[in-house]
C-alpha cells in the first residue's frame, strides 16, 4: 500500500527526495517549510504545507527531512515526536538484502551498499556513493556524491564524508568528523575535527 509522505524542507535536497517518493510508487503530499514561498513550485501541482494542523491526519503521513546539515537535520527530529518516519530508497539503488537501513535514511539512485552493512537512522547516502561490506554508520551521516568507502569501515554519528573522498578498510572515523572533498583516509580518525588532503589530515 502506498504511503502519504510529507517532506520536510525545500531546498535542491528536497527536490531529489521527493523524486525518490515519487518513483518509489508512494504519494507525495507537499513540502514543510519555514519559508514558504522556497516550496512554491518545487512540485507544482502539489500542496505546499506550511503547517499541520488536522491532528488526525497527520497520523496518516510519513516524513522525511531532507535538510543536508547533519545537526539541524537531527534537531528537527529531535523536536518532532510522534512522527512516523519514511525511509527513502531509490530503486536504481543496490544494496544487499543483508543490509540493516535505519528509518528516515535517504538513499539515492546509483548508490551500492553491500553485505552485512549497518545504516543508521536519518542519514544520507548521496548520489553514486559506495558503501562496502560490514560498514557501520552512525545516525545522521552524510556521505556525499561519488565518496567510497572500502570494507569494514565504522563512521560515526553527525560526520561527513564529502564529494569523492575514500575511506581504506579497516578504519574507525569519530563522530562530527568532516572528510572534504578528494581526501583519502588511510588511519583512524580519532578525533572530531576537519581533515582534508592525501592522506587525510586534521586542520585546525
Amino acid at each position: 500500500m502506498a504511503k502519504d509522505v510529507v517532506v520536510i524542507g525545500a531546498g535542491g535536497h528536497a527536490k531529489v527526495i521527493a523524486d525518490i517518493v515519487l518513483c518509489s510508487g508512494d504519494n507525495l503530499v507537499g513540502f514543510l517549510d519555514d519559508n514558504i514561498k522556497k516550496g512554491v513550485n518545487v512540485f507544482g501541482e502539489y500542496e505546499v504545507l506550511g503547517r499541520i494542523a488536522d491532528s488526525a491526519k497527520f497520523k496518516d503521513y510519513w516524513f522525511i527531512v531532507a535538510i543536508g546539515d547533519n545537526h539541524l537535520r537531527a534537531n528537527i527530529v529531535t523536536g518532532l515526536n510522534g512522527f512516523k518516519w519514511y525511509t527513502a530508497i531509490h530503486p536504481n539503488a543496490v544494496i544487499s538484502g543483508a543490509v540493516k537501513v535505519g528509518e528516515g535514511t535517504a538513499v539515492m539512485a546509483g548508490v551500492v551498499v553491500n553485505a552485512d552493512s549497518v545504516i543508521g537512522k536519518h542519514c544520507i547516502l548521496n548520489t553514486s556513493c559506495s558503501i562496502d561490506h560490514d560498514n557501520e554508520l552512525g545516525d545522521f551521516v552524510h556521505i556525499s556524491p561519488g565518496a567510497h568507502l572500502a570494507g569494514t569501515v565504522s563512521i560515526g554519528d553527525y560526520s561527513w564524508v564529502c564529494m569523492g573522498a575514500s575511506i581504506i578498510n579497516n578504519t574507525v572515523v569519530a563522530e562530527d568528523v568532516v572528510i572534504g572533498a578528494g581526501a583519502t583516509v588511510l588511519n583512524d580518525l580519532d578525533e572530531e575535527g576537519v581533515y582534508v588532503g592525501v592522506p587525510a589530515k586534521r586542520i585546525k
